[in-house]
């Protein structure tokens, strides 16, 4: 993983978590939530994916962009890629729900470990 890839990937976290906002704002229940599922699936397939290549390829970003002192930035991206995983099992569990709805988004959301990832990332990008 290099700079632009690590861009792609929180640019694709951020995306997905905007649309969660939105669609747990609109309190969707029921046959509203069954019809916007494809789209609420599409969005975490899509953080799914960018947290998955998170994971495997946050620790290559201090070698291939000779990144220094490298301890100093070893610690932080083994705290974002642990929190990539956390939150990728919680996009796993929502995915494998029949029926998703806005208040299980909202939980999502909520978790410590996405918004650690967002937060873990944002740092990553901004020293970077």
């Amino acid at each position: 993983m290099n700079r632009a890839d690590l861009k792609e990937r929180i640019d694709a976290i951020e995306e997905s978590y905007e649309f969660f906002l939105a669609f747990a704002a609109r309190g969707a229940t029921g046959d509203a939530a069954r019809r916007a599922d494809a789209q609420v699936r599409e969005f975490l397939h899509k953080i799914e994916e960018a947290l998955e290549a998170l994971s495997g390829g946050l620790p290559d970003l201090i070698d291939r962009e000779g990144l220094e002192p490298p301890e100093a930035y070893r610690g932080m991206i083994d705290v974002a890629r642990e929190d990539a995983e956390r939150a990728r099992a919680a996009v796993r569990l929502v995915l494998a729900q029949p029926s998703i709805s806005s208040q299980l988004i909202d939980n999502l959301n909520a978790s410590v470990h996405v918004r650690a990832t967002l937060t873990n990332l944002f740092l990553l990008d901004e020293v970077l």
